[in-house]
């Protein structure tokens, strides 16, 4: 999972070990994922750039609520939104992301991202969004990008968020196929979180030291608990 800088599906994994279940490989990438989240992680700070981003669509997922018969394929067409936090270095340059899925794009539930995730006194670069009024009340330094009217198309005034956003999407339809549940997706945003923010490491033996290191402290989880997993 770490050697490889894409990671690996499920069914991948089930190859490479020759395992005869493909639950049994689901459930430990799972596992592996839900150690990938440090829960003392620093905060993002400097400049920082704030989006949401819609992810899913149509396509296709296993179910595994039947572990032992046949694997069956059943239909997504839902699509969920993703709030998307990326820091900016100047004069070019990303830093480390955040990423977590939420029920609404609303001042209800981002503004309450934006606080656990980035360091108060940051520079904050949003849309035009109203969602976004309350951040200078909340400590932050707001900056705004009015995309309505304007000629800058919205991946050039926000680069940094619409990049990623476009790397996950396409991450997960290359390696996972498009075939993540919208009520596992969490994990998958952990992962591609733990693989961006350590892009530039020169050493796959020290990723894999940090998951390994991470998940001998995570609370176990059985294959019930991740299959059964609640919207």
């Amino acid at each position: 999972m770490t050697n490889q800088k894409n990671g690996v599906s499920a069914l991948g994994l089930q190859r490479v070990l020759g395992l005869g279940s493909y639950q049994t490989a689901w459930s430990m990438l799972h596992r592996l994922r839900r150690s990938m989240v440090r829960p003392d992680r620093d905060q993002l700070s400097g400049k920082v750039e704030v989006d949401e981003s819609y992810v899913g669509g149509p396509g296709r997922f296993l179910s595994h609520k039947n572990p032992g018969q046949m694997r069956r394929w059943q239909k997504n067409t839902a699509k969920a939104i993703v709030a998307v936090a990326v820091e900016v270095h100047e004069p070019k340059g990303f830093g480390r992301i955040r990423l977590r899925r939420v029920p609404q794009a609303a001042e209800t539930h981002l503004l309450p991202f934006v606080s656990e995730v980035i360091l108060p006194g940051s520079i904050v670069h949003t849309d035009g969004s109203h969602i976004y009024a309350q951040l200078t009340k909340r400590g932050y330094v707001h900056e705004r990008s009015i995309m309505a009217g304007s000629d800058n198309p919205a991946h050039a005034s926000m680069p940094a968020v619409h990049r990623v956003a476009s790397l996950l999407k396409r991450w997960l339809l290359g390696t996972h196929q498009g075939a993540v549940q919208l009520h596992h997706l969490d994990d998958y945003l952990d992962e591609y979180t733990f693989r961006f923010n350590r892009r530039t490491s020169r050493s796959r033996g020290m990723l894999f030291y940090r998951l390994l290191e991470q998940a001998v402290i995570t609370e176990p989880v059985t294959y019930r608990d991740i299959a059964d997993k609640n919207l």
